[in-house]
């Protein structure tokens, strides 16, 4: 062994034993570097690489120094050692989905409960669906299957703008239809909710996305739900290909960064729902709001990712913000994990879709049933996020409460 290569490993070994010996300063200290790193990737995509990059530095450590195979460290740390392995998943290159097993064994053994009805995927209709001016023809296909099929069967299905995302292929289109197709859970078919992206009116660029996420009741007030990303190849030909975006090779997301609750519900931009389709609108979201607590096949425990935003205790916000606070019209409405728990709708916790939320909080769509100016919204948001993020010793915010065990 060279020099540099022994005064290497000999600096790595004395690392490992240092950090044997002082465990609580070693977590508390990579604790702080998480959290400060995750706030900012929260707030700034520019900052994610730095998050990522503290990620892998503390799983490399845990790994190098066999930390996880102390049984004595990992009962103490815990939360720590279980909201690393969960977080680090999609650092993985074929972990892209953030799950327990590769994308490949998840796409495999989900095949049937994601694939699109093969109606669906007719030629005339994927035309139709695939510029806005045809939007409504695609539509009348879709009464027309309607009209030959039971009550239990039928598609319900309307056209919106959304408020706040993309799709995976073109972050400025926010046209879609959804569809979503009624399963039965007797024959272990679950409900589909299919959505094409739309292009613009008079755009010509094309919109590639095609997503699904089924629902499949799981009795007990709780349901599974499972992912995934298509995309549309428009060949010379007139033709429309649709193939998964993972089996082109063209990457993937980690859907429960975004899917908490599994189901998002439909908020869709003012005035981009026809009057007609308000009922169906509602309709959907009933839907969405019947299926109970996500569960996600056993491919991922979000519980291991801890609590979320506004899932703190009083006295801890009270010397956060001030004994006055609560009474406020922000802080009488910081109950987001009144329905975002566990137990419920999923916790809003870290790694989390920055644009869902701030749109859902500002816009006025959460917390539910709360009356705020834009003013108000606005401070509820920064609180949410202060409180959940903060790193300061003697109040710490709830992720690094959480991840120390407190």
């Amino acid at each position: 062994m060279c020099a540099a290569a022994q005064g290497q490993t000999t600096k790595f070994a004395s690392n490992c034993e240092h950090i044997t010996a002082q465990p609580d300063a070693w977590v508390a200290g990579r604790v702080d570097a998480l959290v400060l790193a995750a706030r900012r990737a929260y707030e700034s995509d520019r900052a994610l690489p730095a998050y990522e990059r503290t990620l892998d530095g503390i799983t490399r450590t845990l790994r190098e120094c066999s930390l996880t195979k102390s049984a004595q460290f990992t009962n103490r740390f815990r939360a720590f050692v279980d909201y690393i392995e969960t977080a680090s998943l999609e650092r993985q290159s074929d972990h892209e989905l953030g799950l327990l097993v590769s994308d490949k064994q998840y796409f495999d053994e989900t095949r049937r409960l994601v694939e699109i009805p093969a109606y669906l995927l007719d030629q005339t209709f994927l035309k139709y669906v695939s510029r806005y001016e045809t939007l409504e023809r695609a539509k009348a296909l879709l009464r027309q299957l309607n009209s030959k099929r039971s009550l239990s069967e039928q598609l319900i299905f309307f056209s919106y703008k959304s408020r706040h995302l993309g799709t995976p292929d073109n972050n400025n289109s926010y046209r879609r239809l959804l569809i979503v197709v009624p399963g039965d859970v007797t024959k272990g078919e679950p409900d589909k909710w299919v959505q094409f992206g739309v292009p613009d009116p008079g755009a010509r660029a094309r919109v590639r996305n095609v997503s699904v996420v089924s629902a499949m009741p799981a009795g007990n007030g709780v349901f599974n739900a499972y992912f995934k990303d298509f995309f549309r190849t428009y060949r010379r030909d007139g033709s429309i290909a649709v193939e998964g975006r993972w089996e082109l090779k063209e990457g993937d997301d980690n859907c429960a960064q975004c899917h908490k609750s599994g189901i998002l519900p439909i908020f869709p931009a003012r005035g981009s729902v026809n009057p007609a389709d308000q009922p169906t609108l509602a309709a959907v979201n009933e839907r969405f709001r019947s299926y109970g607590s996500a569960r996600f096949g056993g491919y991922l425990d979000p519980a291991k990712l801890g609590p979320g935003l506004s899932d703190s205790a009083a006295a801890s916000r009270q010397r956060r913000f001030g004994s006055e606070f609560n009474q406020s019209p922000a802080g009488s409405a910081m109950v987001c994990s009144a329905c975002h728990n566990s137990g419920r709708l999923g916790a809003l916790n870290w790694p989390m879709d920055r644009t869902i939320i701030k749109s859902y909080v500002t816009g006025g769509q959460m917390p539910f049933g709360q009356h705020l100016t834009i003013f108000e919204r606005r401070e509820l948001y920064a609180k949410l996020v202060d409180e959940y993020f903060a790193t300061n010793n003697d109040n710490p915010g709830i992720l690094k409460t959480w991840l120390l065990g407190k």
